[in-house]
């Protein structure tokens, strides 16, 4: 990436599937919440979490880099534009310490944002991207399918997050957007391999890490 991000911007339960799998309801608008930029980490560096907190799940996401500025914008060509390159990653989540925090009424950073929490694979241009409400990608962990993504089956599309996001979060130039994950999360082991795949116009782009 280019330019370090100011702030990632995340969207929860964004799959009825995902939500339900949970036992959360389906929103009626986006769930928003944010990972900071010491969040980052890059897949050679692997998945690595503090095993105190618990269980680390997987979530894998349609990811956006924003390089144009939004603010407060609504026009869905105009929100599209501001997009540049896209790709997979992994929205990694402390998911018994969330649990514990949402049953205190508690935010949720310390089981979203921690340093590690955000592992994104190499940039793509956006021109990979003929149809935003037709894009397919899958994580496979040890060669198991896990998940499945089609941002058909989104409950808001891609412009209208990123309408609905600008309203409430000025995004800058290298600003990320992880669009929220489908069904299918669970909990990393030690030693697993992720293979994440995006279907592109042209080609499929593959990318792996694994848990240390």
């Amino acid at each position: 990436m280019s330019t370090r991000p100011s702030k990632i911007v995340c969207v929860g339960r964004s799959y009825a599937d995902h939500a339900k799998e949970l036992g959360n309801a389906v929103p009626d608008h986006p769930v928003l919440f944010i990972k900071p930029p010491s969040s980052l980490r890059s897949l050679s560096d692997g998945i690595t979490w503090n095993k105190v907190w618990g269980n680390c799940h997987y979530e894998c996401e349609l990811s956006l880099r924003i390089d144009q500025p939004l603010n407060a914008d609504t026009d869905p060509a105009k929100v599209l534009d501001a997009v540049s390159a896209v790709t997979l990653g992994l929205d990694l989540t402390l998911r018994e310490l969330q649990d514990e925090l949402k049953k205190k009424g508690q935010p949720w950073e310390r089981a979203k944002a921690f340093d590690g929490s955000c592992v994104l694979a190499d940039w793509v241009d956006v021109s990979e991207i003929q149809d935003w409400k037709n894009v397919q990608y899958r994580l496979d962990i040890n060669d198991e399918l896990r998940q499945q993504g089609d941002t058909s089956l989104l409950i808001f599309d891609i412009a209208a997050l990123l309408a609905d996001i600008s309203q409430v979060f000025s995004l800058e130039p290298g600003d990320v957007v992880m669009t929220g994950t489908p069904a299918g999360v669970a909990a990393l082991q030690s030693g697993d391999q992720l293979k994440m795949t995006l279907q592109g116009r042209t080609q499929a782009f593959v990318w792996t890490t694994f848990v240390k």
